[in-house]
């Protein structure tokens, strides 16, 4: 029998942040997947700004944006011919590093994340599957079917289920799926092509009821097709080929396809499961909930669950907080699961209505009126901070606590650069820490010293205040960036009392520390 921390069944990107996070934390990890070799196709595509922010923890974000693509606009196309621009430059400028939409396909993505896992030491096990598991109280013993030899037995203290839409662990620990399907059949090719809408921008037909859109890629001339069919065709998904669909993208974008590198195809759903944990059990991405493409956000998603769950195992294997803060792991992500599995089934099933009604809304309502409606600021920035994530906050979350300015427990950090510089540097480290605008009294930096809790006092400036900070009030930062407690009374009294209303013994981020 072997024995782990944590076993990670599944290695997409859900499965790899999981593990190198937990890696860098100094938990001992070991991560599985059923597949001989990482996927060669993919179908996510979008890095969205506040998975980059977090990225900054490994050094990832510069990787991430050195070999990805960065898409300047997108463009909507009626009867042929190009019917509106929307920009996306200066969008966003003052609310995150990241103020772009970041095309990084799924299969780099992963083998980004596998070198950097391997640099740690921990490599993907391949050809190795979860037979089944029992938690059995104080561990879980799991069945693995490796490639050579009989079943082997590993003990964890915690198994996560990083395993997909049909996920081994979420049918064991019987959270249910509930949900449904998407009739459209989606298709997907990796290209060589050109013409106007191989420009390095995102192209959408707006013409017909099932989506089509023209993806950019990071070199000249290379692009992903993403569309739906919902005819007959559809119910030959086995027999489908590029041939079969590329009549549209070649005719209403004016694609001429040089090469098809690859085609797939796949279907949909929108689901969320009832519980993402049972006992010592996790459910993690598209094991955990799963719905349409629209607006990049499912494999991000997946990403902040890995993130948000990691640093609360750290902390309960080392002793340094009760085991109630791993229920806060689902109560801090499923309600936004389900929230964003309405919202992109509400934006997917508009964009694909059928009917003449349908049909005006998307070829002459939606080209005149969204270029005027993106001219607002306020219009570009909501949806700028929607689709990147970081309006994301577990601000009605069990961990969260008080409010100092505009800024409440449970918010994201604003982000405030000055003189080139700015206030997410110090959150690199993977640990607690405090944050004063303005000045701190001795009393609070003896607390943090004795508490080996970094403390940044950053002198006060007008674009704190400008940015919903408070004067002098204490920012009690969680290890993964988010403000844990929002307190203008500036004294340490607040972090005792915070800390033992959420049974955290010791402000640590570390395992080895």
């Amino acid at each position: 029998m072997t024995h782990t921390d944590v076993l990670i069944i599944g290695a997409g990107p859900t499965g790899l942040v999981l593990a190198l996070w937990l890696t860098k934390l100094g938990v001992k990890v070991r991560i599985v997947d059923k597949a001989a070799e990482p996927g060669a196709t993919s179908r996510a595509l979008a890095v969205q700004a506040r998975t980059l922010e977090l990225y900054r923890q490994l050094d990832l974000a510069d990787a991430v944006v050195e070999h990805g693509h960065k898409v300047p606009a997108v463009n909507l196309w009626v009867k042929g011919e190009p019917a509106a621009r929307l920009p996306f430059e200066n969008i966003g400028s003052d609310l995150t590093p990241y103020p772009f939409l970041q095309i990084f396909p799924q299969d780099q993505h992963e083998r980004l994340l596998s070198e950097r896992l391997e640099a740690l030491g921990v490599s993907v096990e391949r050809r190795t599957e979860l037979a089944g598991f029992t938690d059995e109280g104080e561990r879980v013993i799991a069945r693995l079917r490796c490639p050579e030899g009989p079943e082997e037995t590993c003990e964890a203290i915690y198994i996560a289920g990083c395993d997909g839409a049909r996920s081994l662990v979420r049918e064991t620990i019987g959270t249910g799926f509930p949900g449904g399907t998407y009739r459209q059949l989606f298709y997907v090719a990796d290209v060589e092509a050109a013409g106007p809408a191989l420009d390095g921008e995102l192209h959408v037909d707006l013409d017909e009821a099932d989506f089509l859109a023209v993806f950019p890629l990071a070199g000249k001339g290379r692009a992903r097709l993403i569309g739906t069919v919902r005819d007959e065709r559809a119910d030959h998904a086995d027999t489908l080929k590029f041939e079969d669909v590329s009549d549209r993208a070649i005719t209403k974008l004016k694609v001429n396809v040089q090469k098809v590198n690859w085609f797939s195809t796949y279907h949909v759903h929108h689901r969320v499961t009832e519980h993402f944990r049972n006992g010592r059990a996790f459910l993690l991405g598209d094991a955990a909930h799963i719905h349409s493409p629209a607006g990049g956000q499912g494999m991000n998603t997946g990403i902040g669950d890995a993130i948000n769950l990691a640093w609360k195992l750290t902390a309960v294997l080392a002793g340094h907080a009760s085991d109630k803060l791993l229920d806060s792991y689902e109560a801090e992500r499923i309600g936004f699961a389900r929230r964003l599995v309405a919202t992109t089934d509400r934006v997917f099933s508009f964009a694909t209505a059928e009917g003449r009604i349908a049909d005006i809304l998307r070829t002459r309502v939606a080209p005149v009126l969204f270029p005027k409606v993106i001219a607002f600021e306020a219009v570009r920035e909501y949806i700028f901070r929607t689709v990147s994530q970081i309006t994301l906050n577990y601000r009605s979350g069990p961990l969260s606590a008080g409010s100092a300015g505009h800024v409440h427990g449970g918010d994201r950090l604003p982000w405030v650069p000055i003189d080139g510089k700015d206030n997410f540097e110090s959150l690199a480290a993977m640990t607690w820490q405090v944050h004063v605008y303005g000045s701190a009294s001795a009393e609070l930096a003896a607390w943090c010293a004795s508490h080996d809790v970094p403390l940044h006092v950053v002198s006060w400036r007008p674009e704190h205040e400008a940015a919903g900070l408070a004067r002098d009030a204490i920012y009690l930062l969680r290890p993964d960036t988010y403000v844990a407690l929002a307190d203008t009374s500036s004294t340490p009294g607040a972090l005792d009392r915070y800390c033992a209303n959420h049974g955290i013994r010791a402000l640590t981020a570390s395992k080895s520390t």
